[in-house]
């Protein structure tokens, strides 16, 4: 080992940085000049160096594997704990459900329950999310010979998504729960209260219409009410989310922009649209007036005028007074008052 003095030493260190900065504009220059000489001396250098990088490299990946795997126990063991806890949590909500469930069928065997009949159903595949008349609204392919209608439910494997609108022999176009002309009734889980779930072309629809006295709690469960006929009571919907300017939304639990595969169910709903209202349904006449009948059934219900013979035509010499008698009296009394010896028959 060469000896150095001090002197020495620090003037190499003060000439270091210079003289590494001519060597690499040297070679950049060089690369410039001689482009092929600069590109097998840069291959060479590569070749020397690679059986050195190789050796290097291997303690180096062992290394990090063993703190990847050391760092991997770590969390293994907080997740480990961590499902521990929510396993003792399960256990005791299982414990619970199973309680509930004994007494809910108790009390239906007492109620002599009847349950309701399970919906039939359809899957269908999204092909398109064009809204055609409306804004938010997909587009659902159908197979031939189908027997969907309008009006029908749709749900995907979270929640509530929409009712179909239109019906093709292929095809069939779902509106959305978003969409502004959207409207739902609903039931908070929590307090059993009743709201309308309006579409506002938003992300998110919002509540309106609440039960007086009862105020949407945030993070309360949402489902489908049976008001109307229109859907079958306690369809999940979504949970109740306060927006900045406090306005009661709810976070749907159906993925709405991402919808692949959707079912459509038939829940045996009837519901009255304008187009099946005629002005010549009985049905119609009944909703207008509940004492209300047709005009011809009223007269064949009320008793037949008798012919008044001419001998007997004295009998109406005062028309006046017999249309002030009958005038006070229902129609068939006023009929006999004007018979001719009605009077003395009785």
């Amino acid at each position: 080992m060469i000896r150095l003095s001090i002197p020495t030493r620090q003037a190499l260190a003060r000439l270091m940085l210079p003289v590494l900065v001519m060597a690499s504009f040297g070679m950049m220059l060089l690369g410039k000049a001689d482009a092929v000489l600069a590109e097998r001396a840069r291959i060479a250098l590569g070749d020397l160096l690679s059986p050195l990088y190789a050796i290097v490299a291997e303690p180096l990946m062992q290394v990090r594997d063993a703190v990847q795997d050391t760092l991997g126990l770590v969390e293994m063991r907080a997740e480990n704990e961590r499902l521990r806890k929510e396993n003792e949590t399960l256990r005791r909500w299982q414990a619970v459900a199973m309680a509930l469930d004994a007494e809910n069928a108790l009390l239906k065997a007492h109620l002599h329950w009847v349950p309701d009949p399970a919906p039939s159903y359809i899957s269908a595949r999204v092909v398109d999310d064009a809204g055609g008349v409306y804004a938010r609204a997909v587009l659902v392919s159908l197979p031939p010979g189908h027997s969907l209608t309008r009006a029908q439910i749709v749900l995907d494997g979270q929640g509530l998504v929409g009712r179909i609108t239109e019906v093709g022999a292929r095809s069939a176009r779902v509106m959305l729960l978003t969409d502004l002309n959207s409207r739902i009734p609903v039931t908070l889980e929590g307090s059993r209260g009743r709201a309308l779930l309006v579409g506002s072309n938003g992300p998110r629809p919002r509540l309106q219409y609440w039960t007086e006295g009862v105020l949407p709690a945030e993070g309360e469960r949402v489902v489908t009410s049976a008001e109307v006929g229109a859907f079958p009571a306690g369809l999940p919907v979504g949970v109740v989310h306060y927006s900045a300017s406090h306005v009661p939304e709810v976070q749907l639990f159906a993925d709405l922009g991402r919808l692949e595969v959707v079912r459509i169910f038939d829940y045996g709903l009837q519901q009255l649209r304008p187009s099946d209202v005629r002005p010549a349904d009985a049905k119609s006449a009944d909703l207008r007036a509940p004492d209300a009948r047709p005009i011809d059934a009223a007269r064949k219900q009320a008793a037949p005028a008798p012919t008044i013979a001419p001998a007997q035509a004295p009998a109406a010499a005062h028309p006046s007074a017999a249309a002030q008698s009958s005038a006070g009296k229902p129609a068939g009394q006023a009929a006999s008052a004007t018979r001719p010896g009605a009077n003395d028959r009785r």
